[in-house]
């Protein structure tokens, strides 16, 4: 087995980053993006909803100036209250 957890990542900045966001609704993820994100463009598409639909999944688009900057918006949204998961 190959541990990918020594490898880091190289990406030519700025770039499209895609992050898999997992909450409870479409009104949080919202509320949770204009929080972290601010007025940064970006497209937040629906994905899918759980087998009870208790979760919802979104996909957020957005352009990253730097490494710091994916990492931060990562971070962030995973510390917020209204988002369950960030992928």
């Amino acid at each position: 087995m190959i541990d990918l957890s020594k490898e880091k990542l190289e990406l030519t900045y700025p770039c499209v980053w895609n992050y898999k966001l997992i909450g409870l609704s479409e009104i949080g993820v919202k509320t949770a993006i204009s929080d972290v994100v601010l007025e940064k463009p970006h497209k937040l598409l629906p994905s899918k909803v759980s087998r009870s639909g208790k979760y919802q999944s979104f996909d957020l688009e957005l352009i990253v100036h730097c490494e710091d900057e994916r990492i931060m918006i990562f971070e962030s949204l995973r510390a917020h209250s209204e988002i369950k998961m960030v992928l």
